[in-house]
C-alpha cells in the first residue's frame, strides 16, 4: 500500500505530513511543478519524490501518482491532501478497511462543506449514491479499480470520476470520518469563483454521465 500526495508549492507543511504519513505506508508525493521548496522537503522528509515539468494541475497530478503507484506494484493506494486538513493517523483506519476488510473503495468525509458549489454537489452525490462528501481529498482505493477506469481521471472532475465510476459500476465503499487542521490561508475571490466554478462544471459532467448510463440500459 502506497499514499499518494500531490503538492503544489506546499513546501510549509509537506515536510510534516510525510513524515507523519510514512509511519503507515510507503509516501509518494508528485510535486506539480513547484516554484518553492516542496519536492525537496518531501524528500528531506522520506518521500519518494516525482516532479511534473509542467504544471498538470489536481487531475492531472494524481493520474501521475497512481500510475507511479501502479508501475511500482502496490496493490492499494490513499490520497492525502498536502496542506495537513487530513490526519495521517486516519491511514490506519483506511488501511484496515482496503487491505484486511475487502473494502475497495473508502471515502473520507470532512465535518464541514466550504463553498457554496460543493453543497449543491453534495446534496446531488448524496441522494444518487449515498457518498456523503465525493469532493474529501482523502480517499483510499483498491488499484483494481484504476485498471478497471482505464486510469484515474478523464474529465478534470476534482478526484471525484474514479469513485463515482466505480459506484456506478457496482463496487461497495465505506465512509469514514476525517479530521485535520484547516489551512489558514483562505482563498482569494478569484480563487473561491474559479473553484466554484470547476465544481459545478465536474457535477455537470456527473449527471451528463447518468443520464447516459439510464437511458443505454436495456429496456
Amino acid at each position: 500500500m502506497t499514499i499518494l500526495i500531490p503538492a503544489f508549492r506546499e513546501a510549509a507543511t509537506i515536510g510534516t505530513v510525510v513524515r507523519a504519513a510514512r509511519e503507515y505506508a510507503d509516501v509518494i508525493v508528485i510535486d506539480d511543478a513547484s516554484p518553492d521548496e516542496t519536492g525537496a522537503r518531501a524528500a528531506e522528509a522520506g518521500a519518494i519524490v516525482v516532479r511534473n515539468e509542467a504544471n498538470l494541475g489536481y487531475d492531472g497530478t494524481l493520474n501521475r501518482a497512481f500510475e507511479e503507484a501502479i508501475e511500482r506494484g502496490f496493490d492499494f493506494a490513499i490520497t492525502m491532501d498536502a496542506d495537513g486538513e487530513h490526519n495521517p493517523a486516519l491511514v490506519a483506519d483506511f488501511k484496515a478497511l482496503l487491505m484486511y476488510e475487502g473494502v475497495p473503495l473508502v471515502l473520507g468525509v470532512r465535518p464541514r462543506k466550504q463553498r457554496f458549489a460543493e453543497i449543491v454537489m453534495g446534496l446531488y452525490i448524496r441522494l444518487r449514491f449515498g457518498v456523503e462528501d465525493i469532493l474529501c481529498g482523502m480517499k483510499g482505493y483498491d488499484l483494481k479499480l484504476v485498471a478497471a477506469n482505464g486510469g484515474f481521471d478523464h474529465t478534470n472532475s476534482i478526484g471525484t470520476e474514479l469513485a463515482i465510476k466505480s459506484i456506478r459500476g457496482g463496487a461497495s465503499f465505506r465512509q469514514i470520518g476525517v479530521s485535520g487542521t484547516r489551512r489558514q490561508d483562505a482563498p482569494r475571490f478569484d480563487r473561491r469563483l474559479r473553484a466554484n466554478v470547476r465544481i459545478l462544471v465536474a457535477l455537470g459532467q456527473i449527471v451528463r454521465d447518468d443520464l447516459r448510463h439510464l437511458f443505454s440500459r436495456p429496456a
